[in-house]
């Protein structure tokens, strides 16, 4: 059955990832710590499309809870016939070969604590490794040894209903992206003066073919929405309606030839695909509304730490240079255009978000120096790294929002660390454990100066969890994980960037860049 299985899916995924990304795909070697529901449903969706090897890491022995998580039916069986107290790489690896004779299993017996304590060295063998279910002391040991070896690591999680991934690589290249649509921070409902003269330039209506084809999309939807403002509506295209009118307008600046027919402008189309997202508002998320409005914002000290400083100085930026808005991000879409315009258009924008950053430097510098303070004491890296948070916290407005789980998740690591179990795992704990987990919380958002408001549901549900792996997430994430296990074995397609959250409660789920 599974070689007919086999069979019938090679060819598909090879119009995926062609012959070249299968090739890369059985000539890596995969390890996979943790032979739990999630470490196995990650590994079956690795051996069925014909990972070249795999060795499973795993200390514990086969217990009834393995049973009860693990209850994909061969291997609930396969656990139930062989004798409870063999080890769990092992059994894993026996019913895992048995998917694709093509792959060559291993598997260790040992703890990846005692690898890394002994023998470090040993996980430099790998293309990748893949750590499931770890604390997170051992998990940044691991991550230590395999980031100065440049060796990928994927850390894949399944906590209750909620499902965690966090790829920890130095460098990736993706020569074959296959690039999706994405929210871009384009400003082009409150374009800046750059921006605005760059569009400026373009003059459509008598352009050959050849620059006529080649217009950057951004540069076409905000000349028609210029024509939209002066024509239609001084408001932008909100309703479905008003959004498929401006896509006809767009649309009827397609070149027509001598027959009246119109000429196949793919920039044109990209910028009729485009508009739902590309005319979102630019609005200040109500995270970084709350951390302007924050004491700790207002009044600075010279005990203000330069995350409150910097927090500060964006507030300044905004009411100033900024009129009313976050600096530019400074990036765009790949797009149909010659390298030429879209390379320039790309450095208007890049050239507006240092100018941005420099502004709120300058501001830091002042608030500095008038605390007593050296200005060059925060540094330029402090200055991006602020920059990675504040467009992770933009994500924040929402109380229910996936990143919510992540920080429960974060307090849960706090508890496990404090109290060397996780809370709830027992029903006689559960009540107890709340207050303690509340406390972990309460810590962790004050230590990373961060002002989010958790409902004490979530606290609530996560002691409940008692950190069960529900074989039905762990399924999920064992397909997500795979997913990106290949993509990064062969090179194509954007890997998320760098963590994933799946909230089982609402089946949904969310990126960030944290």
């Amino acid at each position: 059955v599974f070689n007919i299985f086999i069979a019938f899916w090679y060819p598909s995924q090879c119009r995926l990832w062609g012959d070249h990304g299968q090739e890369a795909l059985e000539s890596a070697h995969v390890c996979v710590i943790n032979a739990t529901a999630t470490g196995t449903e990650i590994l079956k969706n690795l051996v069925l499309p014909g990972i070249g090897s795999f060795t499973i890491v795993d200390g514990n022995r086969v217990s009834g809870e393995d049973v009860g998580n693990n209850t994909h039916t061969l291997c609930k069986l396969h656990f139930i016939l062989i004798a409870l107290k063999q080890n769990r790489a092992q059994s894993a690896m026996e019913l895992l070969q048995e998917l694709n004779s093509d792959v060559s299993g291993n598997f260790v017996e040992e703890s990846p604590e005692k690898l890394l304590d002994n023998d470090p060295s040993f996980f430099n063998r790998f293309n990748l490794v893949v750590a499931t279910q770890l604390p997170e002391s051992t998990l940044l040991r691991l991550a230590e040894v395999l980031w100065n070896s440049n060796i990928p690591l994927l850390v894949c999680r399944t906590y209750g209903l909620v499902g965690y991934m966090r790829v920890v690589i130095k460098e990736h290249t993706v020569v074959e992206s296959h690039p999706d649509n994405m929210l871009e921070d384009l400003r082009l409902d409150r374009p800046f003066p750059e921006l605005t003269e760059h569009v400026q330039n373009y003059d459509l209506e008598h352009m050959d073919k050849k620059d006529h084809s080649h217009t950057p999309w951004i540069v076409i939807v905000a000349k028609y929405l210029t024509k939209w403002f002066n024509e239609k509506s001084e408001q932008l295209p909100k309703s479905y309606k008003d959004k498929e009118a401006f896509k006809e307008l767009i649309r009827q600046g397609i070149l027509k030839n001598e027959n009246g027919t119109p000429e196949d402008e793919e920039n044109f189309e990209e910028a009729i695909k485009n508009v739902n997202t590309a005319l979102n508002r630019t609005e200040i998320p109500r995270g970084i509304e709350e951390l302007f409005n924050d004491d700790c914002c207002l009044k600075l000290t010279e005990q203000s730490s330069s995350f409150w400083i910097l927090v500060r100085a964006l507030k300044e930026f905004v009411a100033n240079e900024g009129q009313g808005s976050l600096p530019v991000r400074g990036t765009i879409p790949d797009m149909m255009a010659d390298s030429s315009k879209f390379i320039k258009l790309q450095n208007v924008y890049r050239e507006k978000a240092k100018k941005d950053t420099a502004a709120v430097g300058s501001h830091a510098a002042k608030l500095l120096q008038s605390l007593g303070k050296a200005p060059e004491s925060i540094s330029e890296r402090e200055l991006k790294l602020f920059f990675l948070l504040l467009f992770s916290v933009s994500h924040m407005d929402n109380p229910d929002s996936e990143i919510v789980l992540y920080l429960m998740l974060r307090a849960v690591n706090r508890f496990y660390k404090q109290h060397g179990r996780y809370p709830g795992v027992y029903n006689y704990q559960v009540e107890d454990d709340i207050g303690k987990l509340k406390s972990c919380l309460t810590g962790f958002l004050q230590e990373h100066g961060l002002s989010v408001v958790v409902k004490d549901d979530y606290v609530q549900e996560f002691c409940r969890y008692g950190a069960a792996e529900p074989h039905a997430v762990a399924a999920f994430m064992g397909g997500a994980a795979a997913q990106e296990v290949i993509k990064v074995i062969t090179g194509q397609f954007v890997i998320f960037n760098n963590t994933f959250i799946y909230n089982g409660m609402s089946q949904t789920s969310a990126t960030f860049q944290l």
